[in-house]
């Protein structure tokens, strides 16, 4: 994800539920969030220091076993070869079986929404790091020198907008609890706003539109997230 609050907001349902079955999450974040404050007395660092606070809050409200901070520059990603070497070294590290991320073909939503342009650069060379880099040998070879051998990620979940998505992960009660008390950490994001029926409304929703496409087992289901979803050979 680009940011702190990205993962709260897009999958943090999804990765509740997947959490309490006994899967392993970490989250790597290109950014710390650096820009995002109206603030006249606050400083970048200053922010860097409560989003990353805040952020593993989040991450021990979700159950997330860790964070990486990559601590790019917030407001400037680029999904360059660097960006794209980076994200590799993280996937090499980590060995992920699946991966979540941003969309990198969506420009808006809807009619009232730009999407920022981190969330696009870091869909993009999320996307690019996973296939081919990180699984090829010769792609990068200092990563070879850094004991960092290839992996093949087999699942990609990207967030995506809902006439894209295709993969809908269901999730009770508790689960949008467990969202929502994650969300709440982001304290210097949040604000006064009451986000808890917007995130009700956006699960019921996401449950709704799984029931529209005819997704099996969708009848059933209350709260739910969706992806576009990739299956890798």
């Amino acid at each position: 994800m680009a940011h702190p609050d990205d993962a709260e907001f897009g999958c943090a349902g999804s990765i509740a539920k997947w959490v309490s079955e006994g899967q392993e999450v970490i989250l790597v974040l290109g950014t710390s969030g650096d820009k995002g404050s109206d603030d006249l007395e606050m400083t970048s660092e200053m922010l860097v220091a409560t989003r990353e606070a805040e952020q593993r809050a989040a991450c021990a409200v979700l159950g997330i076993s860790e964070v990486v901070f990559l601590r790019m520059r917030d407001a400037e990603l680029v999904p360059d070869l660097d960006m794209r070497r980076t994200l590799t070294r993280v996937i090499r590290q980590h060995k992920p079986d699946a991966i979540i991320c941003q969309d990198p073909t969506a420009r808006w939503e809807g009619s009232g929404y730009v999407q920022h342009p981190d969330h696009i650069a870091m869909g993009e060379a999320t996307l690019a790091a996973l296939f081919p880099s990180a699984r090829d040998r010769l792609t990068f070879p200092e990563l070879l020198a850094e004991g960092l051998a290839p992996h093949k990620v087999t699942e990609v979940y990207i967030n995506a907008s809902r006439e894209k998505c295709d993969h809908f992960v269901n999730f009770n009660g508790e689960h949008l609890e467990t969202k929502i008390a994650a969300l709440t950490e982001h304290r210097s994001q949040m604000g006064d706003w009451d986000f808890r029926p917007a995130l009700t409304r956006w699960a019921r929703d996401g449950a709704a539109d799984a029931r529209a496409k005819s997704y099996p087992g969708a009848e059933e289901f209350e709260f739910a997230e969706g992806f576009k979803y990739l299956k890798l050979d």
